[in-house]
């Protein structure tokens, strides 16, 4: 802010202005007390960032000003700089006699004088310990900034914000202030301490605090009242509100959540209303109450002190006395105060503003301040402080408003305006100094009120709702006038205010301070800043930028001229954009450049226009203007990329660098992992080649890296790959010599052609191959390396060069996969060791950049193959250093081998001839054997001309790919130096390793070592002189170090002394020092022996024959061991053996075989059959009885002998799979030949029906699914539910438990769809025995304890028992056997009515019933459970089918018609016939629906009749027909009632008959649900039911006809009577497909199809679909279960929310008995069931089902949740409750906490019920407390009296239960109400039997009525 004048600050410090003494005495010391005693505190309290001030944006201090606007009170910190010193002296004057109006308030007052003045707050009278009222301003990251009275503004420190109490249950952070406070809101305050400015004189700081401790320092319980107005911090949040904390620690509160409005945060300032006060626990209750708290007044208290006073309270007052500027008010009795013209009830008080007022007018305010220590209040009457709201602000700082209308003038004071903002006016206040540039003399004449003036906007007092203005012109036209008028990139002419070593304060005109750093304040670093700003001078400057109020302004003058375009956010950034910039930052990959705003770019190194290798410090500056171009810019990741080249090379199209182009570059610099080398080419500048592409070789790459230097030239670079501007390259010799070939694309790539390429990535499973690009090749783990053992990771690196075979090109993926094997990807020259030698000479040049003269041809002294003389310079053991002369760093090394028998000393002249040169290393390689020596000396004695012709000579003979035997002369790291004796000992150079090979072990080589080669190349300048060779062969003989052949061989008999005798070999020694064994299966012919070594001890001589040599790998080990055998088969044999005594595996499956144990396991017995064939025993294949498999690990033991027969064998692991019991062997198939790999598979085929095993129970299934029993290491077998015990038992499963091994029985083995393999076993011991026994084992099993197996054995009357497999409303299925299920109608389920289905008959309880119907060609059985006796005329007794021949010619009615034929009712019978679709006519008929219909009449002829099967086939063609005629079945004259079974046999057709027909139908009914069920409708529901009436009435009038005898018969109309009985079967056939159709809806179905079929019907049914459910569940199949109820969930119409929310319960018992892991699967159903339902109802079912599975921990847990969720749902609560009183836990707190959470309206139902559930659960006690205390609040509630009673009557107690309704008649009570509990005790006493008591009872009844009616 500007300062004031010179002359008005001058005034104010020479006036010395007349202060009352009293005044003094009261302001003076105590602003001497603060500066003493609040120093060390301020230290604490002072801001972080005190330098510099303006960086905010505004001023928070006050300035000390003497004008005419203080007699307002305002001390405005955005005052400007226009005020006008002349007669500066009367205006202080002025001012300085207002300021003893705080004297004459109460100190002159004291004499009874009464002020002619109001109380002021300014910062003369302000004082530590004050009491204001204030206004946040400004929330910012550490303090805020409230607004006082009088336009102060203070500071709060944020750890000022709360007491320290809460300073550990918040962090005070950066967001805290923000979250806790706003812009706004009121506050009550207390003033620290006032601070000096430093950086501006006569500018203070006041520093305040929000500390409660503070302003509540004197409170205490007894001063808190209700209706009282509270402001408190939130302590902590719980439940149902908030704990609050007064920041005192007597007493704390509680405010409830309800009515509250908003999030709440710990340490937040709240209010409430004191709605009571619970002393005895020192809690005060509060309320939320907005509009309750606004118009609470504070009541007055006797004693009541000045220090209980806080600003904002409400209190009522009267108007005492009308002073000048204000009004004197008096308030609580004894206390006075004053209102100032600012706080008045009008916010525009006009020239009449005292006529409002009279004295002992009654008015409402709040105290705006208090001064304990001068007893001075501020009192307020603005309306909107006084409803409790801050007072809005409509305008901003620098608005100019047109027509503001002057309200009031105020003589040599200024003008109040009103200013018309929207969407209301704002008052707003000019003081006389901002009227006009120059002086006004009389005010009062110049403006008047009601004229129109144009104002701007000076700042704001948030508190009074009070905007300053300005009426100077200059301030009208000033362009910069706040901060939000400052934009980046500005001009503006500033002055300087200060000058420090950060930099220069200025200040722009119009007020707005601003930074100009010292990097900023020239365009080159100035030493001495202050000499150039000077403090005063207005100096041009560019605005930078301005953020949070912090302005920051340069003054380099490239950038104040620059006229180009400024970037000030990233959003302006365009590519191509040239602009200035300054450095902020230089490394050496680049500049930082900074623009304004702070937004920030970076030009690369290769856009800085440097040289290469230049340093970017030496050129660029930090600080330095720089002009830069955009090349590309990211605005969402804030990311400029920029140039220092402001015009970009272009470049053609043709000139443009592609991947694989080869390109020339010079090395810029060397980073860590790269070098970065600028190209030689159009397009890109730079490019970077990683370490590993430096050289083809790893070692060499490493040290190419270590010796290059910038500057170096690259001749030849290959383009790998493109980023952004940079090229990625290698300077690999294989990839720039195969640059053609490298594929850059997929297309370009052919399958088995061998390409170069690098290794980008490893993983454990293969290796990433990178061409051209990103196009990527991966070779698998088997295909990386010859040797599947082979480590990947350890065998290749990430940027090896490598070749590469393409396996196979996928082009719809896009995948390419290549083989690195060895064998395929070999290279077919000497390429890689040619490269070797070449980089190698590189190296050496740049380790030797600067040689001398003389050292320029130091290499040609050491040419390979001629003489040189040397010094021994030391020898070692391993040979001899040599030195040279002339040649000091150069030395020469003769290892022991090449001595050639030369003995020399240290110091002797040697002349030696060159082998090998090492220039990097600078190591020469020498020898001294005779025959190089003498071929050097005989080529040095010839001619020039000769030697070149004998050098010919030599290679002449020599030819590309020739083999040639050569010796290892010296054995190097990476290659092999050999010499050719047959070519006058040529010296040649062999790789040890290839690309592919680099880091595989190697095989090792010994000097003197003969080797075959292949010639690969003849010396020449590409191959630096050397002759190149190509190991072929290896032979590891050594002419140096030869081993004597030994004279022992296999076959060799030895005697032999036994050393030592272990469990499974005797070791023995002969020969020389030669150890051998003998394995314990080598020492009898026949393994039959326990303990074979039993006959030998240690020293005894045997006779043995070798066997077996040491293995090759044992060989250069010490001890290696020979293989020896003294079985006498092998002993007494002939010698003649052969070099080798394999074994050969020529076991067959089923051969017996022994072994000896050499390792138990747990689950295997490992044996030993021969030396090298092992063999495994499986624990389940040991035994079959369930003891000794328990006792598995005991009975075998390490060296037990132990025989089985082999069942599998490997031949790769040379191992056995044996088995104990003997089984038939069957052919292989051809796939089981090899026998490979299957020791531990699924092997089945050894398995039998019949077989008896041991087995182990490995899972129990649900319901009647059986039991899953494991009978091999990976074979299991399925126990049938009747097949667990021998004689029927309620619970099969009770004896069973998983773990548990078992005697089973296989009942058959069947191969599924799947291809696995299905062995269904039996427990049941007559199973067992069976087997063992041949005669009948089930004659001693009595009938009903059959299991019957098929469903011939059943017949009608049997009595059978079963399991209950599954229960539905229309009945259930029963498991007779394993193959058969029966239903059981629900009619027949029981002779009483059932009303719980599933409890009467849970699944798997045993039941006995009678066979009522058998069908085996449908396989359906229909059970009655019923006891009662079956009729004696049963329906299934058999038909006679005598009566029919093939042949006839029958007559009937279509009965049904399906798509596979027509079922016809034979006239005259009770049976029906099948006319199968293929014998209805002689052509083929396309839709029989539409060709036949229900009770047409038709002829057949009988094809078949089965009489064993009561069947009748039947054929309808013409050609059956012609010239037959109809046979008319007689009637049988002695049956009453037609047979019913025989008449069921005959509705389906003869199989034998039909043959394949048969099995089309049976296929298409399995395809087609819809085809199924109508067979089944046709064989089972109309016969079993509809056609017994039906043909019982036909034959009851046939009979009744008949009895009438024949006479009648002929009398009657043949025609009438054929009418009737055509209208009685049409009658009949109506009522059967109706009772058909009422059948099958009744009929539970049994199948999946069925099911389909019945919830496409019923989709909405969620019944059916959970039933459906079961139904898979009860096969175990658990996700087809999942499955049906995600079906269901997408199928229940959105409507049906009850169907719907069952199949989600549903779900969730399914999840929580199947799910894995169970918890995990619940919680994703529950999580998905929540989005679809109410959330409490999906909660309560989680919870229920929880309760019912005992899972008592997730109850409570969830319970915990639902409380908090649902707190205010009483059947939560009460579940709770519930609960902990079943868990026998104390309810006590949950009953506490309910009431605490419940709405009011709640308590009742949940007191009451809850007391209902302690007085089940056995509490009484505390249900009758409960009861007692809800009852002393509502004791005329009947209906809880009644309840109460209730559960005392349950109790018994008669004392008790009497004085309970003695009580409740006593009540004064209506008359309704009393007399339902008299009518209640009198029935009670009617119970007991008591006369008299009963008589008691009726007349305190009469008594209550005579009462009543007087």
């Amino acid at each position: 802010m500007a300062p004031r004048s010179e002359k008005s600050q001058k005034s104010k410090n020479n006036d010395k202005p007349k202060i009352d003494k009293a005044s003094k005495k009261i302001s003076k010391p105590k602003r001497e007390h603060n500066g003493a005693s609040v120093k060390s505190e301020s230290l604490a309290l002072q801001l972080e960032d005190e330098v510099p001030d303006f960086p905010r944006g505004g001023e928070f201090s006050v300035k000390r000003s003497s004008n005419d606007y203080e007699k307002f009170g305002d001390e405005d910190p955005l005052k400007k700089v226009w005020k006008n010193n002349k007669k500066g002296r009367k205006v202080v004057s002025k001012s300085e006699d207002a300021e003893s109006d705080w004297g004459l308030l109460f100190g002159a007052g004291i004499t009874g004088k009464l002020p002619r003045r109001v109380n002021r707050v300014t910062l003369k009278n302000l004082t530590p310990g004050m009491k204001l009222w204030g206004v946040v301003a400004e929330v910012n990251n550490k303090d805020l900034v409230v607004s006082l009275p009088g336009g102060l503004r203070g500071i709060v420190n944020a750890s000022d914000a709360l007491d320290p109490i809460l300073n550990d249950k918040t962090e005070i952070g950066e967001s805290f202030l923000s979250s806790v406070f706003s812009v706004g809101q009121l506050v009550s305050c207390i003033v620290l301490r006032l601070d000096d400015d430093k950086k501006e004189k006569g500018h203070r700081k006041v520093w305040l605090s929000l500390r409660l401790s503070l302003l509540h320092k004197n409170f205490n319980l007894d001063v808190v009242q209700e209706g009282m107005v509270l402001a408190a911090y939130v302590k902590s949040i719980e439940d149902h509100g908030f704990i609050l904390h007064f920041g005192l620690p007597s007493f704390t509160g509680f405010l409830p959540k309800e009515g509250w409005n908003g999030e709440v945060r710990i340490g937040q300032h709240v209010q409430g209303l004191v709605k009571s006060v619970d002393k005895d626990h020192k809690v005060v209750y509060l309320s939320s109450n907005s509009d309750k708290m606004s118009n609470s007044v504070t009541k007055d208290l006797k004693g009541m002190s000045i220090d209980l006073l806080v600003p904002g309270m409400m209190v009522n007052a009267r108007v005492k006395s009308i002073l000048e500027n204000g009004v004197m008010l008096s308030f609580l009795t004894y206390f006075t105060g004053t209102v100032d013209l600012f706080h008045l009830q009008n916010i525009y008080p006009a020239a009449n503003w005292k006529d409002k007022y009279i004295e002992s007018q009654k008015v409402v305010c709040r105290i705006l301040f208090i001064d304990p220590s001068s007893r001075a209040v501020g009192l307020t009457l603005n309306p909107h402080l006084v409803q409790n709201r801050a007072p809005p602000s409509h305008v901003k700082i620098g608005d100019i408003y047109e027509n503001s209308k002057v309200v009031r003038v105020d003589k040599g004071s200024g003008l109040l305006l009103e200013v018309p903002s929207i969407p209301e006016s704002t008052p707003a206040f000019v003081s006389i100094s901002d009227i006009a540039e120059e002086e006004i003399q009389k005010l009062e004449k110049k403006y008047k009120e009601g004229n129109q003036v144009r104002v701007r906007i000076l700042g704001l007092r948030h508190l009074e709702g009070l905007a300053t203005g300005v009426l100077k012109a200059s301030a009208l036209e000033e362009a910069v006038f706040t901060h939000s008028d400052v934009k980046p990139g500005m001009v503006v002419k500033a002055k300087i205010l200060s000058v420090d070593s950060f930099g220069a304060i200025v200040q722009i005109p119009g007020g707005v301070k601003a930074l100009c750093p010292l990097r900023h304040m020239s365009e080159l670093e100035i030493a001495k800043p202050g000499k150039k700003f000077q403090v005063g001078a207005e100096l041009v400057f560019r605005v930078l930028g301005c953020k949070s109020k912090r302005v920051t302004v340069t003054h380099k003058k490239t950038l104040v001229k620059s006229k180009l375009d400024i970037i000030s956010s990233f959003i302006d950034v365009t590519d191509g954009l040239i602009t200035h910039g300054w450095i902020t930052k230089i490394e050496d990959h680049g500049c930082f450049v900074r623009f304004y705003n702070g937004v920030q770019g970076f030009a690369p190194r290769s856009e800085l226009g440097l040289e290469p290798g230049g340093d970017p410090g030496a050129v660029y500056n930090v600080g330095q203007v720089v002009k830069c171009r955009v090349v590309s810019s990211i605005p969402a990741s804030r990311r400029i990329n920029l140039s220092l080249i402001i015009k970009p090379t272009r470049v053609s199209e043709d000139d443009m660098v592609t991947l694989g182009s080869i390109v020339s570059g010079i090395v810029d610099r060397v980073t860590s992992n790269a070098v970065v080398v600028y190209i030689d080419s159009s397009g890109f500048s730079r490019g970077t080649i990683s370490m590993e592409h430096l050289a083809d070789h790893h070692g060499q790459a490493t040290l190419m890296k270590s010796v290059l230097k910038p500057g170096y030239n690259f001749d030849q670079l290959l383009v790998l790959d493109f980023k952004g501007n940079n090229m990625i390259l290698s300077a690999k010799s294989s990839l720039i010599k195969y640059a053609q070939q490298i594929p850059s694309e997929i297309s370009q790539m052919h399958p088995n052609s061998v390409v170069h390429g690098y290794i980008c990535n490893l993983i454990e499973t293969g290796c990433f191959v990178r061409f051209l690009g990103q196009l990527t090749g991966f070779s698998p783990r088997n295909k990386a390396a010859d040797d599947q053992k082979t480590n990947i990771l350890e065998a290749y690196f990430i940027g090896q060069s490598v070749r590469c075979n393409v396996s196979n090109i996928s082009g719809e993926t896009g995948r390419v996969t290549v083989s690195l094997k060895q064998t395929s990807c070999s290279s077919a020259d000497a390429s890689f060791i040619n490269e070797y030698f070449l980089m190698d000479e590189k190296i050496a040049k740049l380790q030797y950049k600067s040689p001398s003269e003389s050292d320029l041809k130091w290499d040609e002294k050491f040419n390979i193959g001629t003489l040189t003389e040397g010094r021994v310079e030391e020898i070692k053991d391993v040979g001899i250093v040599v030195c040279f002369e002339k040649y000091n760093d150069v030395f020469g090394f003769i290892t022991n081998y090449q001595l050639g028998g030369t003995v020399v000393e240290k110091g002797s002249l040697v002349e030696a001839f060159v082998l090998d040169f090492a220039k990097a290393e600078r190591l020469v390689d020498l020898t001294l054997k005779p025959e190089f020596i003498n071929i050097s000396r005989e080529r040095s004695s010839m001619s020039h001309t000769k030697k070149k012709k004998r050098q010919r000579d030599a290679l002449k003979g020599l030819v590309l790919h020739q083999t040639v035997n050569a010796v290892v002369e010296i054995v190097k790291e990476n290659y092999l130096v050999v010499s050719i004796p047959e070519n006058n000992y040529t010296l040649g150079y062999a790789q040890l390793s290839d690309y592919n090979t680099q880091r595989f072990p190697r095989k090792q080589y010994l000097n003197g070592q003969s080797v075959v080669a292949s010639v690969m190349a003849l010396p020449s300048l590409e191959t630096s002189g050397r002759l190149l060779l190509h190991l072929n062969e290896v032979n590891r003989t050594s002419s140096s170090k030869r081993t004597k052949k030994s004279s022992y061989k296999v076959g060799s008999l030895v005697e032999a002394e036994i050393t030592d005798i272990k469990t499974f070999e005797l070791k023995l020694k002969f020969g020389f020092g030669l150890h051998g064994r003998v394995h314990i299966t080598e020492v009898h012919d026949a393994n039959d022996l326990e303990n074979p070594f039993s006959g030998y001890k240690i020293g005894q001589t045997v006779t043995a024959r070798i066997v077996s040599k040491p293995n090759d790998a044992d060989s250069s080990r010490n001890g290696s061991r020979w293989e020896l055998s003294v079985r006498p088969e092998m002993v007494t044999g002939s010698s003649d053996i052969g070099d080798n005594i394999s074994e050969k595996l020529d076991f067959k499956i089923g051969q017996c075989v022994a072994g000896y144990i050499y390792k138990v396991e747990s689950e295997w017995v490992w044996l030993a059959v021969s030396r090298n064939v092992k063999a495994q025993l499986h624990i389940l294949d040991s035994s079959t009885e369930p003891n000794e498999l328990e006792d598995f690990q005991n009975r075998y033991h390490v060296g037990r002998l132990v025989s089985g027969h082999v069942l599998s064998f490997n031949l790769e692991k040379k191992l056995l799979r044996l088995v104990l019991r003997p089984f038939s062997t069957l052919p292989l198939r051809t796939d089981e030949e090899p026998q490979t790999n299957l020791v531990n598979k699924e092997l089945t085929a050894h398995i039998r029906e019949g077989d008896i095993l041991g087995g182990r129970i490995s899972k129990i299934l649900p319901g009647v699914g059986g039991l899953l029993v494991q009978i091999g290491p990976h074979t299991y077998g399925k126990v049938h539910f009747t097949e667990l015990t021998e004689k029927w038992v309620p619970d099969p499963l009770s004896g069973y438990h998983e773990g548990q091994f078992v005697k089973s029985v296989v009942l058959e083995v069947s191969n599924t769809v799947r291809g696995t393999v299905h062995v269904d076993l039996s427990l049941r011991s007559s199973n067992v025995r069976s087997l063992k026994n041949s005669s009948d084992v089930h004659s001693n099993v009595r009938a009903i304890d059959k299991c019957v197996e098929k469903i011939e054995d059943l017949h009608p009357d049997m009595v059978v028992k079963g399991y209950v497999k599954i229960v539905s409303p229309k009945g259930c299925f029963i498991l007779l056997s394993r193959k058969i299920e029966a239903r059981v109608l629900l009619s027949n389920l029981c002779d009483q009515f059932v009303t719980d289905l599933v409890a009467e008959f849970p699944v798997g309880k045993l039941v006995i019933g009678r066979v009522l119907s058998v069908e085996p060609l449908s396989n359906r059985v229909e059970v009655t459970l019923k006891t009662s006796t079956v009729s004696s005329t049963s329906k299934s007794e058999i038909s006679d089918l005598g009566k029919f021949h093939v042949g006839d010619v029958i007559s009937g009615r279509i009965k049904r018609v399906e798509s596979f034929g027509l079922f016809i009712a034979i006239d005259n019978t009770n049976m029906v016939g099948l006319c199968h679709v293929s014998e209805i006519s002689d052509n083929r008929i396309e839709n029989i629906e539409a060709k036949f219909g229900a009770g047409e009449k038709v002829n057949a002829i009988v094809l078949k009749v089965d009489a064993e099967k009561h069947r009748v086939s039947l054929g309808m063609k013409n050609s059956y027909l012609m010239g037959e005629t109809v046979v008319q079945i007689p009637l049988d004259e002695g049956s009453n009632e037609p047979n019913g079974d025989g008449m069921k046999s005959m509705s389906t057709t003869n199989c034998s008959l039909l043959g394949p027909l048969n099995i089309e139908v049976e296929y298409e009914t399995d395809q087609l649900p819809i085809l199924s069920q109508a067979e089944e409708r046709a064989c089972i529901p109309p016969l079993d039911v509809v056609l017994d009436d039906f043909d019982q009435l036909e034959e009851n009038n046939t009979n009744s006809t008949s009895e009438e005898g024949g006479n009648k018969k002929d009398a009657l109309n043949e025609k009438q009577i054929r009418r009737e009985k055509k209208k009685a079967k049409e009658e009949r056939e109506k009522q059967i497909r109706d009772d058909e159709e009422r059948l099958l809806e009744d009929a539970v179905p049994r199948t999946a199809d069925e099911f389909e079929k019945l919830v496409r019907s019923s989709p909405n049914s969620s019944f059916n679909w959970i039933k459906y459910m079961d139904f898979m569940i009860s096969l175990a199949d658990v996700e087809k279960a999942r499955s049906i109820a995600e079906r269901a969930l997408r199928t229940i119409n959105i409507r049906e929310e009850n169907e719907k929310f069952n199949i989600w319960k549903a779900y969730f018992n399914l999840e929580n008995k199947y799910g894995n892991p169970k918890e995990e699967a619940v919680m994703k159903v529950f999580q998905r069931a929540l989005q679809c339902n109410d959330p409490k109802k999906v909660h309560l079912a989680l919870l229920g089902m929880f309760e019912r599975t005992e899972q008592h921990s997730l109850a409570d847990e969830l319970l915990n949740k639902m409380t908090k969720k649902f707190k205010h749902s009483c059947k939560v609560w009460l579940r709770r409750v519930q609960n902990h009183l079943l868990q026998k836990k104390d309810d006590v707190p949950v009953v506490e906490r309910a009431l605490l959470s419940l709405p009011q309206r709640k308590h009742i139902k949940f007191i009451s019920q809850t007391a209902i559930l302690e007085f089940k659960t056995g509490l009484p006690d505390r249900g009758r407390s409960l009861f007692e205390k809800v009852l002393r609040e509502y004791p005329k509630r009947t209906d809880l009296w009644s309840v109460y009673l209730d559960q005392e009557i349950q109790r018994k107690d008669k004392d008790l239960i009497r004085a309970l309704f003695e009580r409740a008649i006593s009540l004064s009570l209506p008359p309704k109400k009393i007399k339902f509990l008299f009518k209640k005790y009198l029935n009670y006493e009617k119970l007991q039997g008591d006369e008299e008591r009963i008589e008691s009872v009726k007349r305190k009844a009469m008594e209550y009525v005579e009462s009543t009616m007087n």
